[in-house]
């Protein structure tokens, strides 16, 4: 069913930074379906169930390989492999967090981390009262200690729930330590080098982004105004 690996494809084209993001949908629909017991599916199924069309996505997977024939679709066992491959998903990721206020106690206390391959092996925090501190099994440590932790602890992606003043410093110690995945909760953006990767999280902005959809014409349900 497979026409070539995806291992084939060319290491230095570029891939949109949209087309890495839809790539974890993927995963989840055809884990779903595998444990469905689907064994093959085809690109519109696939779309219909993360709203994307089928154009787009022989799109996106072109950028890493054929995965399927024209009119036989993909193996969902074997497209979700070779998914999970790309996206490093096959090996376990061990994580940091800075910032152990109650947006990184409840980061801490999420059960959905470690059944994905993303295990929280630390966590720190600038204010003494918290340092020393047991949240869900993991001891909070100074931020003197973040270098030699991330080493010590093979630490590759890090948490940032701290407030807005503070992201930037964080990020620069992290940046310093060789940390090069940054997942940012603070609602403000930090500067980084072109090897950093960051992703902002901020579900206020999401919630605006939201809004618009209620207030406009366009939108399912018009409130404020006649």
């Amino acid at each position: 069913m497979t026409a070539r690996s995806s291992s084939a494809f060319n290491e230095a084209t570029e891939v949109p930074e949209v087309v890495v993001e839809r790539l974890p949908q993927y995963v989840r629909a055809l884990t779903r379906l595998s444990q469905q017991g689907v064994a093959v599916v085809s690109s519109q199924q696939l779309g219909d169930l993360i709203q994307v069309t089928p154009a787009q996505i022989r799109k996106d997977l072109s950028y890493f390989g054929r995965f399927g024939k024209q009119g036989r679709g993909y193996s969902v066992k074997y497209l979700l492999g070779e998914l999970r491959r790309i996206l490093g998903l096959d090996r376990e990721w061990r994580v940091g967090l800075i910032g152990v206020g109650r947006l990184g106690r409840a980061i801490l206390s999420y059960p959905g981390f470690a059944p994905e391959g993303f295990k929280i092996v630390a966590a720190f925090d600038a204010d003494p009262r918290q340092v020393g501190q047991m949240v869900a099994g993991i001891m909070v440590q100074p931020m003197h200690r973040l270098g030699e932790a991330v080493h010590e602890l093979g630490i590759g992606i890090a948490i940032v729930a701290v407030p807005a003043s503070q992201v930037q410093e964080v990020v620069d110690q992290l940046v310093a330590c060789d940390v090069r995945a940054i997942v940012n909760y603070a609602p403000v953006t930090a500067q980084v080098p072109s090897l950093v990767r960051v992703r902002n999280i901020d579900p206020v902005m999401a919630l605006q982004s939201m809004t618009y959809y209620l207030t406009t014409p366009q939108g399912s349900t018009r409130t404020g105004g006649k």
